[in-house]
């Protein structure tokens, strides 16, 4: 897994590579410049033949990279034009020394214009730039942009040019992700320099930070490592490494075994979606609870592989406390439940629902959809989760737990970490860039999917995934890394060859062993 840190954990790093082992600062900017300048190009496929750079610097450290930026681009023969929002005696030390280098070097070199965003050749360059480099803020942005800051990056972000933030895009918070409406710049590459930062992987930050690549900056990485990271990247090897075992003289029931509470007159494909996902992943067996009035319209469409137990329903073609009664005595704690899929939101099913969580607080399991519905309005807090992993979307981790959607947008990190903490349950919320969040603290974010997946249905095949893992490790954090990537997965494969627009949940379900496949050639 890859840390992910916060930014005053990176500045203590700095800090100490200064102060105990002697680094000198303008060296570290100087190997963040150079470093800066070798992604971009590689990334960017950058050509000084074509390409006209435009650098925006602030004052502080971050403008002093930007600096030194624009200066090693020049020295490779790009045409650099550099602007910068301060005079020179409101810059930082080190920011002076590489304004005042890239300034006597331009006296030399035709091809280095150094000036302020007030001259009269400010947006006129800009709009000739095939590359803007963001060197404002860095991780210093903290709360709303200047009023002057807040138009730079609003003139920026119209620009047609390819755009690079330098650590930070400006306007966007390091440790929580946030930026206020229309203040952060928009990067294409966002170059973090020493180690990611964690608010550059939230799902509001997504929208903003384009390819985000690790800058080096010269100091030795187990110095980072030092400092203890909660959050981390899913990599690879982590979902490979999860992946239960198997062993050859396994059998059917003793290879996992999954109970589905799922399924309706409203939905009933949404517990086939489920169910048969959690087959495609390895689960021995799997059984759907489901209403009888449902059975001539299920059959027809149905996996052979599955088995079916269908309860008295009465014809209402949905869940009853009646029958959850009856269903919670026939639970079998040797197994994995997985309820919620397609349930529906009659007030009858609603109490169904807790009384059949109620009853398999013991039994692990995952809790998804119209179960999530029926645990809101503080429900949840009066029923023993420590066994269930809930994967809500943003939409509906807000009706659960009663915030607005914005604030949790607000700070992702510490919501989840609030829900973890008081209900001892794994929180897998679903998103651009899904995360989940353990009962211990920590945090781990998916690194794949694409926008193919905002559809119907994807939800069910996660949850049905998630499930069949579990089923056979019993291993709650496990099945969540594994079941979120190899999902993600799936649907990045289905993008090579369809592109994002037309696969659908099913084709995702039936892609599960496609990526298993896919997962253990690369680590064979």
């Amino acid at each position: 897994m890859l840390p992910l840190y916060t930014t005053g954990q990176v500045r203590k790093v700095d800090s100490d590579a200064i102060n105990y082992f002697s680094y000198p600062s303008l060296l570290l900017m100087e190997n963040a410049a150079i470093n800066s300048v070798n992604i971009s190009i590689e990334k960017l496929s950058l050509d000084s033949k074509y390409d006209r750079i435009a650098v925006i610097c602030g004052k502080g450290n971050n403008g002093g990279d930007g600096f030194a930026i624009a200066r090693h681009f020049a020295l490779r023969g790009y045409k650099v034009e550099v602007f910068s929002l301060y005079k020179d005696e409101e810059l930082t030390d080190d920011a002076t020394v590489n304004c005042q280098i890239l300034k006597k070097l331009s006296e030399a070199l035709p091809d280095i214009f150094v000036g302020s965003i007030n001259s009269s050749y400010y947006k006129a360059a800009l709009l000739s730039a095939t590359v803007v480099v963001d060197a404002i803020l860095g991780s210093g942005a903290k709360g709303k942009l200047s009023a002057e800051i807040s138009e730079t990056v609003k003139f920026l972000n119209e620009l047609p040019a390819k755009k690079v933030a330098i650590d930070i895009p400006t306007g966007v918070d390091g440790d929580t992700g946030y930026y206020f409406p229309d203040e952060a710049f928009a990067a294409d590459l966002t170059i973090s320099l020493g180690e990611f930062k964690m608010g550059l992987f939230t799902p509001k930050a997504l929208e903003v930070c384009g390819d985000i690549v690790r800058g080096d900056i010269g100091v030795d990485r187990s110095m980072y490592l030092n400092e203890g990271a909660a959050n981390y990247l899913i990599e690879p090897e982590d979902a490979y490494f999860s992946l239960p075992e198997r062993e050859r003289t396994l059998h059917k029931y003793s290879h996992g075994r999954v109970q589905a509470i799922a399924g309706s007159k409203f939905f009933p494909g949404a517990a086939l979606l489920a169910a048969h996902s959690a087959l495609k992943i390895g689960a021995g067996a799997v059984k759907i609870f489901a209403p009888v009035s449902l059975k001539d319209m299920i059959f027809p469409t149905h996996e052979s592989e599955l088995v079916f137990d269908f309860y008295e329903d009465r014809k209402k073609g949905f869940l009853t406390v009646e029958v959850a009664k009856k269903l919670c005595k026939e639970m079998d704690s040797s197994k994995v439940i997985l309820i919620g899929p397609g349930l529906g939101r009659d007030a009858q099913t609603k109490k169904a629902i807790v009384a059949l969580i109620k009853a398999t607080a013991d039994i692990p399991g995952v809790i998804d959809a119209d179960a999530l519905n029926a645990i809101s309005g503080g429900i949840y807090t009066t029923l023993n989760l420590k066994n269930k992993i809930l994967t809500p979307h943003l939409g509906e981790f807000a009706v659960l737990t009663g915030m607005k959607p914005a604030d949790i947008e607000k700070d992702v990190y510490a919501a989840g970490r609030r829900f973890t903490e008081e209900t001892g349950a794994y929180l897998i919320l679903k998103s651009a860039r899904t995360m989940i969040f353990s009962p211990e603290g920590n945090t781990f974010v998916n690194s794949l999917g694409n926008s193919g997946m905002a559809k119907i249905g994807t939800g069910d095949v996660l949850t049905g995934a998630i499930a069949g893992l579990l089923a056979q490790s019993n291993d709650l954090e496990s099945a969540a890394i594994s079941g979120v990537f190899l999902h993600s997965l799936s649907a990045d494969l289905l993008k090579e060859r369809e592109t994002e627009y037309g696969y659908t949940a099913t084709q995702i379900k039936e892609n599960l062993p496609g990526a298993i496949k896919f997962l253990q050639k690369s680590f064979a």
